[in-house]
């Protein structure tokens, strides 16, 4: 064969070759199971080896999976506001794909890399604009040389939700750093968690502190310590984050006779108003918890066991042993149910009132991981 027609054919296989790719991208996730139905209560979860599944909450089964393209890792999920487009973060940090959960095909996918030598990772750190019209993502870079690495300073990415699978920034500003979950506001604020909670006008950037954490001023409080990394959308649209604290009972801050409490951090989304507030003493740790939407002074936390706190009391009221160890708690939009997710590839499910079991749904493929769980109606 001519040495022109080898490359004519070399040229043809090159453009068939990425016609495929782009192919098996976008269709990276087949339907598996019916489309969603209007009106009906869902939950989202992601596990090993990279699946995304759908779960009826009026049945409690798997109603669909989807696969994933790419890795697994976190698996940190945000529902749009429509309740169709689940968002996730995956591929070891460093993407973002919007999956449409009635034809598991993804529609949105952002590389968080913006340059050829550039590594970034996004730490749990995205939210969707309460119109679901754009994606945030705090973006944390790090430049490689030949003979050393750079870190640069975190930035906030804003996409449009509607930019397809190579979805490019159409805003950026300055961020700070340790950013991990964040959430938007009714008014279109978004709300990050870091250092202290941060309140920023997507449009400018501009950036205020909603909620202070570790520059609290609370006299004879020692600083928080706080766990930020599920990033739980609530029926009550609150962004709740858990802390721990010791309370002194005088100026001498002995801490021998301080109280040690939990208590937590919120923002309610649709008025923008915040609070502070303790809700118990501590008797072990939480990964993750939230308030029930039928009784806003009832709070859920979960690792080791399933707890229920009276708030005002700052007492806690009921306590479940766990099959083993659950990350992510969720509550149904009822307030009867308490779904508990991550580690295995079970989520177990809990009445809200007696913290009795209920019963398990098995997942198909591995580990939950940190796979965050998210309730939503479509």
């Amino acid at each position: 064969m001519k040495k022109k027609q080898l490359m004519h054919r070399a040229a043809a296989l090159g453009v068939t070759a990425c016609f495929t790719a782009l192919a098996g991208f976008s269709q990276a996730s087949l339907a598996v199971g019916p489309a969603l139905q209007e009106g009906h209560e869902y939950m989202v979860v992601a596990n090993y080896p990279n699946n995304l599944h759908v779960l009826d909450l009026a049945s409690d089964t798997i109603y669909k999976s989807c696969d994933m393209p790419d890795d697994f890792g976190p698996g940190a999920i945000q529902m749009a506001p429509d309740g169709q487009t689940a968002y996730v973060l995956n591929n070891h940090y460093e993407d973002l794909y919007g999956v449409n959960l009635d034809s598991c095909e993804v529609v949105f996918h952002a590389a968080m890399s913006q340059a050829p030598n550039e590594r970034t990772k996004s730490i749990f750190s995205f939210a969707v604009s309460p119109d679901g019209d754009e994606v945030y993502a705090i973006q944390n870079p790090t430049i490689l040389n030949r003979d050393h690495y750079r870190v640069q300073a975190p930035r906030l990415a804003v996409y449009r939700a509607d930019a397809g699978l190579d979805a490019k920034p159409v805003r950026t500003f300055e961020a700070p750093r340790q950013v991990t979950i964040m959430q938007t506001g009714a008014d279109g604020s978004l709300y990050m968690a870091g250092a202290d909670i941060y309140k920023v006008d997507v449009q400018t950037g501009e950036r205020t502190t909603a909620i202070a954490s570790r520059n609290w001023t609370r006299p004879n409080y020692t600083q928080p310590d706080v766990l930020s990394v599920w990033p739980i959308q609530t029926a009550t649209q609150d962004f709740t984050i858990l802390y721990t604290t010791a309370r002194f009972q005088d100026e001498t801050q002995n801490p021998d006779t301080a109280d040690w409490l939990w208590g937590y951090m919120n923002v309610n989304l649709q008025t923008g108003e915040t609070e502070t507030r303790d809700f118990g003493p501590i008797t072990e740790v939480y990964f993750s918890g939230t308030r029930s939407p039928r009784d806003p002074n009832l709070m859920y936390g979960v690792l080791n066991r399933l707890t229920k706190y009276d708030i005002d009391k700052q007492e806690l009221i009921k306590a479940a042993e766990l099959d083993h160890s659950y990350y992510c708690i969720a509550i149904n939009r009822a307030g009867s149910k308490i779904y508990l997710g991550g580690t295995y590839n079970d989520v177990a499910i809990y009445d809200a009132d007696s913290l009795e079991k209920l019963g398990n749904i098995e997942l198909p493929g591995g580990d939950m991981a940190i796979s965050t769980a998210q309730i939503f109606v479509h």
